[in-house]
């Protein structure tokens, strides 16, 4: 059918009513009272959602923005950075701080894989030179979760900074900044914030700002200083997207009306019940159960079909977009989102579809198993 379509990919996601009603405002002078009572109300809703009493700034650019916005301030060229890499993310955010003229120490446990304590600890107490330490809350090319709080606590008891990509996951899975001792904590608008793509959303604790006004890096539109500076009449440095700001301000309602205890909790059921139907259709995911990411579940493809022919039949048969996968798993597994403005019906239909495209592909399908797996989940037996 024209123009029905289901999107079901770890960003963009799909949008609420309530916030393109909100971005269908009339227009607002962005330096207008208005307007600062406006940022005035999301930075008090968005501090609960990051766990954080310290400054959650706003910016006008991609979750890549506002990574690069992370690095740009605290690292200057022939710093060590420690960067722990389970994906593609982690490898991208280890990039921009080679771009920045960082030294960088790599740790890859694996794509599949998450972070393992142990060995962290032991290359901190290895080498006290870090500057930061690079983290990836939720690995969304592999569908991977990582211990923050465990992260964070070894970190703490070091100069360096944790510096924490969270833009597939704050606003879907629990985030703690101020208890599990996060200096810089980076999301995005398109995620689960359920957003249009659009805002970066930097969070910035008491350990990093004297690292960051002693920087010696270049930086102009990515200034923290500068952000901070306008901050402080509620305003932005440079022009903000007004609209998504008043989208902001209408998902933060719909988030704390929820209850985040209950988003945290609705979100880990939805990933509870597609690796049960994934696992009764004889599929593999990738991630174990331990560290399976609460808002994207990555699936290995059947042996012999490959992952994209899947996708092909769903986006072209059924309406259904599933993501693929990237770097070395390109070709080898789907993803499944299930994250922002998800609730159980969404997974029914990931699942029902998914069943029928592994028919359609050649894969022996009994109708309805996935389906039930799900069910059983979603009805608490």
């Amino acid at each position: 059918m024209q123009d029905k379509h289901y999107l079901m990919i770890p960003g963009p996601t799909p949008v609420p009513p309530a916030v393109v009603a909100a971005m269908s405002r009339p227009m607002i002078g962005h330096r207008s009272e208005d307007f600062a009572a406006l940022h005035r109300r999301i930075e008090e809703k968005i501090r609960r959602v990051f766990g954080t009493v310290h400054e959650v700034f706003i910016l006008t650019h991609s979750g890549t923005g506002g990574l690069e916005t992370a690095i740009a301030n605290v690292v200057s060229p022939g710093d060590k950075v420690l960067a722990l890499i389970t994906g593609n993310f982690g490898e991208r955010f280890a990039k921009i701080a080679r771009a920045y003229g960082a030294e960088v120490d790599e740790i890859n446990f694996g794509w599949g894989k998450n972070v393992d304590l142990t060995v962290v600890a032991e290359k901190l107490a290895g080498d006290p030179g870090y500057k930061a330490v690079l983290a990836t809350q939720n690995e969304t090319s592999t569908g991977v979760l990582n211990d923050i709080a465990g992260i964070g606590a070894l970190v703490a008891k070091t100069p360096a900074l944790l510096l924490v990509d969270g833009v597939s996951g704050v606003g879907g899975i629990e985030i703690k900044m101020d208890e599990w001792h996060v200096d810089i904590l980076v999301t995005a608008s398109q995620k689960a914030m359920m957003l249009p793509p659009g805002l970066a959303m930097v969070a910035v604790g008491p350990k990093a700002w004297p690292v960051i006004e002693g920087n010696s890096a270049p930086r102009f539109y990515f200034s923290l200083p500068a952000a901070r500076k306008s901050f402080e009449k509620w305003n932005t440095a440079y022009t903000p997207n007004v609209s998504l700001f008043q989208g902001l301000d209408a998902a933060l309602d719909m988030m704390l009306a929820e209850g985040l205890e209950n988003v945290y909790a609705r979100h880990i059921l939805l990933a509870r019940a597609v690796r049960e139907a994934v696992l009764a259709l004889g599929l593999r995911p990738l991630a174990e159960a331990g560290y399976a990411s609460p808002t994207v579940t990555s699936v290995y493809s059947p042996e012999g079909i490959g992952a994209d022919d899947i996708r092909k039949v769903l986006k072209e048969e059924l309406g259904v977009t599933f993501a693929g996968g990237q770097g070395i798993l390109k070709g080898k597994i789907f993803r499944i989102a299930h994250m922002g403005f998800a609730d159980k019906m969404d997974v029914i239909l990931a699942v029902a579809a998914l069943e029928m495209a592994l028919t359609r592909v050649g894969y022996p399908v009994e109708l309805g198993k996935g389906v039930k797996a799900a069910q059983e989940v979603l009805l608490g037996r």
